[in-house]
């Protein structure tokens, strides 16, 4: 079956945090884009002659919508040696166009949600779990509780914060946590996400699964503390990596 690519244009651009965008992407009238939440698309960028010189994959933020979207967003950080998102940041402004294929990907939520979801991520590996967080409100599909550890280095760069902040007084079963690495005065968790989960699922349970996104340092090393040090069966860890 041949690739379909998109042309989108780029109708808003916002600061989320130091070095992280927000990009609304809108396609043609005509067009809608049908995806699974937690999927991700390729843009094809002008960077490079080959194809892994331009292509980048960034994850839908948002939810899907039953008719398919025709807005798109984005939340990209820019890379301080990454040619990729120096041309979002530098060169992309409002009315820009740019190429995308997909969607693809299979971090995505069962059919069937029969266990309490732990979304653990860095930076903007959050943008996955806010498009099925979304989705399941939208939706009103049936799930269990929904934890998010989100971690970072400062308080400036939780990504979403009020939106997440929100959804904890007015979403029952949803709990989240956050995780700064280099804010001393921070009055939450100090440190990384993984002593939140570690502190709070440190009893073993069949009825949890474990979503992973972000750094693969970070999921290398979540994977490694829930199997080996916690004794979580396999099966309840699932995982997208971001570089």
């Amino acid at each position: 079956m041949p690739t379909t690519w998109y042309d989108a244009t780029i109708s808003r651009i916002e600061p989320e945090a130091p070095n992280v965008r927000r990009f609304r992407l809108q396609m043609p009238d005509e067009q809608r884009l049908h995806f699974e939440a937690g999927q991700f698309i390729t843009i094809d960028l002008p960077i490079g002659e080959k194809r892994l010189q331009r292509w980048r994959s960034y994850s839908i933020a948002d939810a899907p919508a039953p008719e398919g979207n025709r807005d798109l967003e984005l939340c990209i950080a820019r890379s301080e040696n990454g040619e990729g998102t120096k041309y979002l940041f530098d060169a992309v402004q409002v009315g820009s166009t740019l190429r995308f294929k997909g969607p693809d990907g299979a971090f995505t939520l069962p059919e069937n949600i029969d266990k309490d979801l732990v979304f653990i991520c860095t930076g903007t590996g959050v943008a996955p779990f806010r498009s099925m967080i979304r989705d399941l409100i939208a939706s009103g599909k049936p799930h269990r509780g929904i934890h998010l550890i989100f971690g970072t280095r400062f308080e400036d760069g939780i990504l979403y914060r009020q939106e997440f902040e929100t959804l904890r007084q007015t979403l029952p079963g949803f709990r989240y946590d956050v995780a700064l690495s280099r804010a001393p005065d921070w009055p939450g968790h100090k440190g990384y996400v993984h002593q939140v989960y570690l502190e709070q699922y440190r009893d073993v349970r069949p009825d949890v699964a474990f979503y992973l996104c972000g750094w693969s340092n970070m999921i290398d090393e979540a994977v490694a503390n829930l199997m080996t040090i916690l004794g979580y069966d396999r099966k309840q860890i699932h995982f997208e990596l971001y570089g």
